[in-house]
């Protein structure tokens, strides 16, 4: 019973934690771009057609009010995105049961990166520079490596077979809310919270061997102070029906959330695009890059494969059920 009891109460001060995407300071930001957005459209000075599940919108809007902008019934009420409700609770219980027992830990990885180096080429005297210079590094170094990182992990989630039968559970959203970015399944959690320790152990160590052991980080309240910026920008707008776009030239170098909403789109034009989280360049590099006044209509899913996921039981076993049929195949082909 404590057991559960903490979880759930980490769940809910997520909202004071800079670090989490539901920080109360990150909700606030994409409520007041949302409404402003509510103005412009209510001036006549923007207009957007939108697919949203199975019915389409006029987003120049309709709505009466301004909540029903904000919080349509059926998109917050749909099964989807209760089905995402529950999918942020069930994963926090299963990350604290088990990922303390599996996961790999920054320290040792960022120990064994320092006397890599070490032992490659010899000790070293830290860099004689300023420690603001050294801070700002360290902070670029974990931001860039940790988005190039993010990123290529999610290419190769869609490119390669099994893994993209885990990574289904997130693209079978019908709806986008904020609570979608946790629509994942464990097997995906625990690659990115992998990901997460290579990453940083690997920045970390190599600053420790470049700059000795005193490595800071600037910060706002506790956040990187570039992921602070990507999160203070509507980063909650990402995964929700309302359209916000940098515009073509600001979208060459960082994604809009109206990108992301692309990536979700189940217009086959619009598969295995913008796969980045906050720049763009590692999508133009790898030809998938897409700009938001490109998109057309959005609606969202993957089709018929997503009936499977319409239960929270659907949810956990499907890609297990699909790998079995999918390496039952392969063997009975190969005999």
């Amino acid at each position: 019973m404590e057991f559960f009891s903490a979880t759930l109460t980490e769940l809910a001060l997520y909202v004071v934690d800079p670090n989490q995407r539901l920080y109360w300071g990150y909700l606030l930001s994409a409520l007041l771009m949302a409404i402003l957005l509510y103005s412009i459209q209510h001036t006549g000075w923007f207009q957007r057609n939108v697919k949203v599940g199975e019915q389409e919108q006029e987003q120049k809007p309709k709505q009466k009010n301004l909540i029903g902008f904000l919080f349509p019934k059926r998109i917050f009420f749909a099964r989807s995105a209760i089905n995402d409700y529950a999918l942020f609770i069930v994963n926090k219980l299963i990350r604290a049961a088990l990922f303390p027992l599996i996961v790999l830990t920054m320290v040792p990885v960022a120990l064994s990166v320092s006397s890599g180096f070490e032992w490659l080429f010899g000790a070293n005297e830290p860099l004689a520079i300023s420690s603001f210079n050294i801070m700002v590094i360290f902070t670029a170094l974990l931001f860039i490596f940790d988005d190039f990182t993010r990123f290529y992990l999610h290419y190769l989630l869609h490119k390669i077979s099994f893994l993209w039968e885990f990574h289904k559970v997130h693209h079978s959203a019908t709806v986008l809310t904020p609570f979608t970015v946790y629509r994942s399944h464990p097997i995906e959690n625990y690659l990115y919270a992998c990901r997460m320790a290579l990453t940083q152990g690997f920045v970390v160590g190599l600053c420790y061997y470049l700059f000795g052991p005193t490595l800071k980080m600037l910060d706002i309240i506790g956040a990187n102070i570039f992921v602070f910026a990507f999160n203070i920008m509507g980063s909650n707008l990402r995964h929700s029906h309302i359209w916000l776009s940098w515009g073509d030239k600001i979208e060459g170098v960082f994604l809009s959330p109206a990108q992301h909403q692309i990536h979700h789109s189940d217009n086959v034009k619009h598969f295995d695009k913008n796969f980045g989280t906050a720049l763009s360049i590692w999508d133009r590099l790898f030809g998938c890059f897409v700009r938001a006044s490109a998109a057309g209509s959005l609606s969202f899913g993957i089709g018929k494969e997503g009936e499977a996921h319409n239960s929270l039981i659907g949810l956990y076993l499907s890609p297990f059920i699909n790998l079995y049929r999918k390496i039952r195949h392969a063997f009975s082909k190969a005999i």
